[in-house]
């Protein structure tokens, strides 16, 4: 008996160092390029070409891609302002409707309540693109196309499906009882949203707000079709514009204006990953 103890604790523990090497070279995969690029941006162009794996200390050291990143016709600090402009907007929007999405869909009984579900699903099975003829239409008709407040419209509506179920699931493993007594004391349904259920879904709706910040932040696609305005770049379509032709593919440029491009986005993950990792695994249980 002791010894099939310790047959079934050695695999065990062969299974562990396999998944910890696995993880390991995962993260090492997802590291190394980025660590590359962090080094690169601060080597001369021709340096990053003929010597691409040697380190940046050394009299080739140069702060000059940072420098031609932060000027000229492609200002990346405006394209900053410009997609936090749009993010946060997008985030506010998505958030709000989504909340009362959720207390509905979690907490009331109504005949449309299964169609209605099945609506916010489908919210999440149709890409930008399939969408995006009647997204041109609306928006020409409300004189919102070419400007980056026009983004914000599809944005929300694009995320409000995952926000909505992330929200509705986290709701139902609530307890119920706090609000009834709420209701018992005279409360009404918008006190009660505000100041018992809000608060106590704090969790998931930080989850909520990082991913809907990070999709919005990243978008692309949208913003390439709606926005031709230079002086409304955000900032992927600014590094688009400097991955391009007209870019000249200048690779120091190109690496300062990705790790600039990242930071806010690896901000923020390591500022609020705790919260991100509470909200999406503290539905799962119920009760």
């Amino acid at each position: 008996m002791k010894g099939i103890k310790q047959t079934q604790k050695s695999k065990k523990n062969i299974i562990m160092v396999l998944i910890y090497i696995a993880l390991t070279l995962w993260a090492l995969l997802a590291v190394v390029p980025l660590i590359w690029t962090f080094l690169s941006s601060f080597k001369p162009r021709f340096h990053i070409v003929s010597r691409p794996l040697e380190l940046p200390f050394n009299k080739y050291f140069t702060l000059e891609n940072y420098d031609r990143i932060f000027g000229g016709s492609l200002n990346i600090l405006i394209a900053y302002l410009n997609s936090f402009y749009i993010s946060i907007l997008v985030v506010v929007f998505t958030v709000i409707i989504s909340i009362l999405a959720a207390f509905v869909l979690a907490r009331f009984k109504f005949r449309l309540k299964p169609l209605v579900e099945i609506i916010v699903v489908a919210c999440m099975m149709f890409p930008s693109f399939a969408l995006l003829f009647p997204i041109i239409r609306i928006l020409a008709a409300i004189n919102l196309f070419g400007t980056k407040t026009g983004v914000v419209l599809p944005q929300v509506a694009l995320n409000i499906g995952f926000t909505t179920l992330l929200l509705t699931g986290f709701l139902k493993s609530l307890p119920i009882e706090v609000e009834e007594a709420a209701y018992i004391d005279g409360a009404k349904i918008p006190r009660v949203l505000i100041f018992i259920i809000v608060p106590m879904m704090k969790s998931a709706i930080v989850t909520s707000m990082i991913f809907v910040f990070i999709w919005s932040y990243n978008d692309l696609f949208l913003q390439m079709i709606i926005i031709f305005n230079q002086k409304d770049y955000p900032v992927s379509l600014l590094l688009n514009k400097l991955f391009s032709k007209e870019g000249g593919y200048d690779h120091g440029k190109m690496a300062a204006a990705v790790i600039m491009v990242s930071f806010p986005i690896m901000l923020v993950y390591f500022l609020l990953q705790r919260h991100i990792i509470k909200g999406l695994t503290a539905g799962a249980v119920k009760g």
